[in-house]
């Protein structure tokens, strides 16, 4: 195996519905937490009451191409590989969400399409410029290159990468901390049957002065 090469994790597939229903969960999540603009942006007209989730047919098709998801799936495992915490956003669906969320025919997820779908063919095209080959097909080093000017390098030139990368990053986090991995991930247990229910530990007793 070449070491230079990046650590490529197996994908896993998500059915229309798995994604979709994850669509679901992101817009709820933001809502829950009163996170004012992202939930705004997160929950155009529609969401949450089409597609009819008790039948099989989703009303839109899937928009990235193979090339396109490909592209996708590798940036996906820049942002969040797998590591000690939990594993990377491919193993998890993230990819699948991605393609999921920008062909949805809503007003936030066309918006989203076209920056990202522009965006993928920017940073192939930045790919082939430095490295004569397409980003998935780059060294990890190579890759992490590519994101790095684009933090660093402040030129009109990268603007259009800046918001990609920006839109993404929030979208691969969207969808990975919306699965069991990634509560997991952040140490989040959920609701849980508990045997009894003991008070507040000591130390939040003493933060709050009763102690």
């Amino acid at each position: 195996m070449n070491a230079s090469l990046p650590t490529v994790s197996v994908p896993r597939s998500l059915s229309r519905r798995e994604a979709i229903q994850q669509i679901l969960a992101v817009t709820a999540l933001a809502s829950t937490l009163n996170l004012r603009g992202f939930a705004a942006e997160l929950n155009p007209p529609g969401i949450g009451f089409d597609p009819n989730l008790l039948k099989k047919e989703i009303p839109w098709p899937r928009l990235l191409t193979d090339a396109e998801k490909r592209t996708v799936t590798a940036l996906c495992d820049l942002i969040i590989p797998a590591d000690e915490f939990g594993p990377a956003a491919s193993a998890v669906g993230v990819p699948d969400f991605i393609d999921e969320w920008v062909s949805a025919p809503y007003e936030q997820q066309v918006k989203d399409r076209a920056i990202i779908r522009t965006g993928i063919v920017w940073l192939e095209r930045e790919a082939q410029t430095r490295f004569g080959k397409g980003f998935a097909d780059s060294a990890g080093a190579q890759q992490s290159e590519i994101l790095e000017a684009i933090v660093t390098e402040g030129t009109d030139a990268r603007k259009q990468g800046r918001a990609f990368f920006k839109l993404m990053r929030d979208r691969v986090a969207g969808g990975y901390y919306t699965t069991r991995e990634g509560w997991a991930a952040i140490g989040y247990t959920g609701n849980v049957p508990l045997v009894d229910f003991p008070g507040p530990p000591p130390e939040a007793l003493a933060h709050a002065g009763l102690a």
